[in-house]
């Protein structure tokens, strides 16, 4: 989804619904790796029955990985891609269903935006690859010498990632071997159905599984209680996820790494940018380091617990006295509606709304105080109510003249302090007197005249080297400035030499380096619209739109068509795409103040429209740099000046930052494709497609597979043995599960062989698994799908007890515009909050010290749970208030009891907290301890000097990684 830290603001403001997950990793046994067993139980205590992965978010970091070299070719892709799916199948572990949806042919509003990033990628391409030419000229000049230039053999053009090219039909190819190969050898694979909804079958791969969930719940004999557990990155899963309405939905994700550093693109070291590179080869730490230049620490994974951000929303929107029963589901679907604002991948976000800027939180109280005027929610079952919609919008645009001079007030001192540091760290190196990255080691400078002792052996030399490092006290060089460590001042011995120490003369000024410090200052992007001053909204028109000002007409035009768009959106997200031809004819989205009259506007959309096929597609979305993925005669129509799509393609284009500092944020000012003319040039050069080709743009099906042993593989195989064209799914077969299955004429019989279409990997012998094509339920053209939680759901109950597990979520976290990072626990596990262990008993003890109540206010903090200073916000802020403390048993002052006396009501308030028993003190749980610093506090006083030395140690007989979830 296109918000920008619409994550980071999430887990900032709720920080419970995020856990790290439990892992397992696979043992070496004498040079032979052996795979996790993921036939036993979830290591996370939790059992899901499906697991869903958007491949998209698998396939582009498999094929161009950040943190570590990226792959030597497609077929070393292809393995890297099998892996993470096996490492996705070891932390989840499905019981029923893996479901692996591979982006296809998408709506043209999404198109939009593909074709964005694709001619974004191809300039990005070209410019870098001129600015290391220049780099590299630059410092050959010099006398550097630097690895050679890579070929374009070894570039990976990731634009090939895209429906109709002849790597994703490798790639569908391949996937079809992987699935075979693990039904039939993986134990944990046995039991489950596996369905491939490969490139060739239209719609985002996100979209596709919300359709398979979408149209499973609405069958009579659906489990409410299925567990859904979705993989990818993207944030509008967040929302795909609330707009299930499944009480048991879960996102697992990879975590993001904050301030991570990137390599030079010219030595591909970490420690500098390409423009201080030397050339260097890598200094090696040990006798056997024999790793690639850059290996990054293994991605973690995190899961995103959408149950609990209900509770959460649950509690955000709240609001009493209203003319209108309450309906919480209904006020979830607003909030996901309201989110759409902010941005998405088919509408620009308004103006005056940025997420940073705490533009969700504006809207909601916007909501709550205006819902008494509207007299209903915003939305029903995915369509919109405009009128209602306009109260919205008519608020907000009221607010709209206060927000741009309060973002560039907060903008002006962003960057005083940005231009400070800078000065501040660049200070320090002209005074240090050395560049910014300087070898060291035995490749370290050395002073002109003096001649370097050999090094006979470069590792003991090194190793020495690190050791005099170590124990080297640092100096102050006679006649530096500042007195503190770390202003400058300081240089160790092996600095000196090397360094050119400049001594200033008492009151002498040096105006040098005044200019020096500010060479390098980045010019901020101009800004003809300036928002903040008078007369922005018609400056905006005219630089954004080249419209007459005063032109109220377009505006509203502009307004109309972005209200269509956010109708569009709403059904896309809860019905399915209601019109595969729309899209916002526009690059920019008009303010909430031009929103007129909208309860007027029509709520319908064309019916009957169809996907284009996958070659049409790269038409419309690939640039000319990309021509090589396409037919011969069609690369023509991109290139040759007397195409009649020629303007199409254009080499160069202007890109708006729009008051953003990188390129990739910025607007790409490309011409819309026009349909019409589009297809009617493909139409001249159609009919020279191969028969390879003919397939590749075709539209598909999905493929549903199973492994003999299966209850339903013997109404497979009857299909192929009675030449049946289609039938039923029974249900009884299939867990639940229903649909329509027809033969596939690539199938692979049972006891033939699976040719393996990698050389690294074995065939498969004696096949045992055989796959249909699978088509979902079908319903009426005009059918709604209810936007509700299915009757027989339950929220937060163990099965096995039937006891409800979950207090209310603890409070919010964060304010507006104030997050860093999700401020999650590393050591906490799925085990919070409770509801996720399904056929548990939490109201007894456990042999891992996790028992009963005692357990539930603990798991509630499962994010990194409470420090003394949170528990003290409310969700306004603000101190708790504390009644007189009981008489303390443990010699703590006044103050130091009423906070914890006051965090302690506050527990019992929010639920599973600790009763204080008469008489004071706190009875131990059974199963283990409290592991939480207060109590070790009152235990033992002396441990009270430094209480953050405490607070990752787990209680008496208490479990440490628990005790590290509460802190």
């Amino acid at each position: 989804m296109g918000v920008p830290a619409f994550f980071a603001w999430l887990s900032k403001k709720y920080p419970s619904i995020v856990v790290h997950c439990v892992e397992e990793k696979p043992k070496e046994v004498s040079g032979v790796k052996i795979a996790v067993d993921i036939s036993k139980p979830n290591p996370n205590d939790v059992e899901f029955d499906n697991l869903y992965l958007d491949m998209n978010g698998i396939i582009h970091p498999c094929s161009h990985p950040e943190d570590k070299p990226a792959p030597k070719n497609v077929d070393e892709m292809m393995i890297a891609i099998f892996e993470a799916i096996d490492r996705m199948m070891a932390i989840v572990r499905p019981q029923k269903l893996l479901y692996m949806a591979i982006d296809g042919v998408a709506p043209r509003a999404k198109m939009n935006q593909q074709r964005k990033r694709r001619f974004f990628a191809a300039k990005e391409s070209r410019d870098g690859k001129e600015e290391m030419a220049r780099i590299r000229e630059e410092l050959e000049g010099q006398g550097i010498q630097l690895p050679p230039e890579k070929t374009n053999a070894e570039h990976f053009d990731s634009n090939c990632i895209t429906p109709g090219t002849e790597f994703m039909h490798y790639l569908s190819t391949c996937l079809r071997y992987y699935i075979h190969e693990r039904l039939n050898n993986n134990p944990g694979w046995r039991n489950i159905k596996v369905i491939l909804s490969d490139a060739n079958v239209p719609g985002e791969g996100e979209h596709k599984i919300m359709d398979y969930i979408r149209k499973q719940r609405a069958q009579p004999d659906h489990d409410a209680n299925t567990h859904h557990c979705l993989c990818g990155a993207d944030a509008d899963l967040i929302m795909l996820g609330l707009a299930t309405h499944e009480p048991h939905f879960t996102i697992i994700r990879e975590e993001f790494k904050y301030g991570k550093p990137r390599p030079c693109k010219l030595c591909n070291q970490l420690g500098h940018e390409a423009k201080e590179c030397q050339g260097l080869p890598k200094n090696k730490d040990g006798e056997f380091d024999e790793l690639p230049p850059v290996m990054g620490e293994e991605a973690t994974f995190i899961f995103i617990r959408l149950n609990v951000l209900r509770e959460y929303l649950e509690q955000e929107m709240m609001i009493t006295g209203l003319n209108f029963p309450y309906d919480l589901e209904r006020a979830i679907d607003d909030w996901v509606f309201m989110c759409f604002f902010v941005g998405n991948d088919f509408l620009p976000h308004l103006p005056s709304l940025q997420i940073r800027e705490g533009a969700i939180d504006r809207l909601i109280r916007i909501y709550k105080r205006t819902i008494h005027k509207t007299g209903g929610y915003l939305t029903d079952n995915g369509l919109v109510n405009l009128t209602r919609v306009q109260v919205i919008l008519t608020e907000l645009g009221k607010d709209e003249d206060e927000i741009f001079k309060k973002r560039q007030e907060n903008e002006l001192n962003f960057r005083a302090r940005t231009k400070a540091r800078k000065r501040r760290e660049k200070q320090q190196r002209m005074m240090q007197g050395r560049p910014a990255w300087t070898p060291d080691g035995q490749f370290s400078p050395q002073p002109i005249g003096q001649t370097p002792s050999p090094i006979h052996n470069p590792r003991q030399a090194a190793a020495q080297g690190r050791n005099d490092s170590a124990n080297k006290t640092p100096v102050r060089t006679p006649g530096s400035r500042g007195s503190t460590p770390g202003s400058g001042g300081f240089n160790t011995p092996a600095q000196t030499p090397y360094s050119m120490q400049y001594t200033p003369r008492s009151g002498e000024k040096r105006k040098a380096d005044q200019a020096d410090l500010d060479s390098d200052e980045e010019e901020e992007p101009a800004d003809d619209v300036r928002l903040w001053e008078d007369g922005w909204r018609e400056r905006y028109y005219v630089s954004k739109f080249d419209a007459d000002p005063n032109d109220d007409e377009f505006r509203h035009s502009v307004a109309a068509a972005y209200t269509e768009g956010l109708c569009w959106v709403m059904l896309y997200y809860y019905q399915g795409c209601p019109s595969w031809k729309w899209f916002f004819p526009f690059h920019y989205a008009p303010f909430a103040s031009d929103f007129v009259n909208i309860g007027d506007l029509p709520n319908t959309f064309e019916k009957g429209t169809k996907p284009f096929n996958p070659l049409e597609q790269l038409m419309g979305v690939f640039p000319a740099a990309s021509k090589q993925f396409l037919p011969t005669s069609w690369q023509d129509l991109m290139i040759n000046p007397d195409s009649p799509i020629i303007d199409l393609y254009p080499d160069d284009f202007r890109i708006d930052l729009n008051g953003k500092k990188w390129t990739w944020q910025g607007v790409a000012l490309l011409p819309f494709v026009d349909e019409v003319r589009l297809l009617k040039a493909i139409d001249a050069v159609r009919g020279d497609l191969t028969a390879d080709e003919l397939y590749r743009n075709s539209l598909g099906g999905d493929r549903l597979y199973l492994r003999d042993g299966h209850p339903a593989f013997s109404f497979f195989q009857g299909m192929y043995q009675e030449s049946l064209e289609e039938a039923e799914l029974n249900a009884n077969l299939t867990q639940g599960m229903r649909g329509v299955i027809k033969p596939d004429n690539l199938a692979i019989m049972p006891n033939d062989t699976v040719k393996s279409p990698l050389p690294n990997l074995r065939d498969v012998f004696n096949n045992q698994t055989l796959g249909v094509l699978y088509k979902d339920p079908s319903y009426a053209e005009d059918y709604i799908f209810p936007a509700k939680v299915l009757p027989n759901a339950k929220h937060g109950v163990n099965k096995a007890s039937g006891s409800s597990l979950l207090g209310s979520p603890p409070p919010m976290m964060g304010s507006p515009g104030s997050f860093q990072s999700p401020p999650y626990n590393r050591g906490s596990n799925y085990n919070s909050p409770s509801p996720y262990n399904r056929g548990r008993d939490y109201n007894s003890p456990s042999p891992q010290g996790r028992g009963g109540e005692y357990d539930n206010y603990r798991r509630g903090g499962g994010s990194g749970g409470y420090r003394n200073d949170q528990y003290q916000q409310r969700q306004g802020g603000g101190l708790l208030a504390t009644p007189s403390p009981p008489p303390s048993r443990w010699g703590h002052n006044q103050v130091q009891q009423a906070v914890s006396y006051g965090i302690q009501q506050l527990r019992n308030q929010q639920g599973g907290g600790y009763p204080t028993p008469p008489g004071g003190g706190y009875p131990t749980p059974p199963g283990g301890g409290y592991g939480n610093r207060d109590n070790q506090r009152r235990e033992d006083p002396r441990r009270r000097e430094d209480p953050r030395r405490q607070s990752n140690r787990g209680g008496q007989g208490g479990n440490p990684q628990q005790s590290r979830g509460w802190y």
